[in-house]
């Protein structure tokens, strides 16, 4: 069975780092492309960060140059490290994965983890 684990969430004043983790695991053949995503309380879940299998990544706009995306490809982890957090960045983080599986390609997600930014 397909889990994905994230971790690395909490609460952090404006300016400060964290980084973010998801390991997936579970009868999985191939990885795809993995990615963040966020939803803040009364917004839609929104795309945060992805990277393929190639390497290509791909941020929102609002995080550009503050977040990075990467991955090690050997653990089948995704990394998100944040930088110059913002309030606006509050929010619970929810990793992505596209896979190929024991049971076909499909899309899994994780828990969650929450993220709060404030003084």
């Amino acid at each position: 069975q397909v889990q994905l684990v994230e971790s690395g969430g909490g609460l952090v004043q404006p300016g400060e780092s964290l980084r973010l983790s998801c390991a997936a695991s579970g009868g999985i053949f191939r990885v795809y492309a993995m990615g963040w995503y966020r939803q803040a309380p009364g917004k839609q879940r929104e795309l945060v960060a992805g990277i393929t299998s190639s390497g290509r990544t791909n941020y929102a706009d609002s995080v550009k140059g503050r977040f990075t995306i990467s991955r090690d490809s050997a653990k089948n982890t995704v990394y998100l490290q944040m930088n110059s957090l913002k309030p606006e960045d509050t929010a619970v983080y929810y990793c992505n994965a596209e896979l190929a599986t024991v049971n076909g390609p499909g899309g899994y997600w994780g828990q969650g983890t929450q993220v709060t930014v404030s003084s």
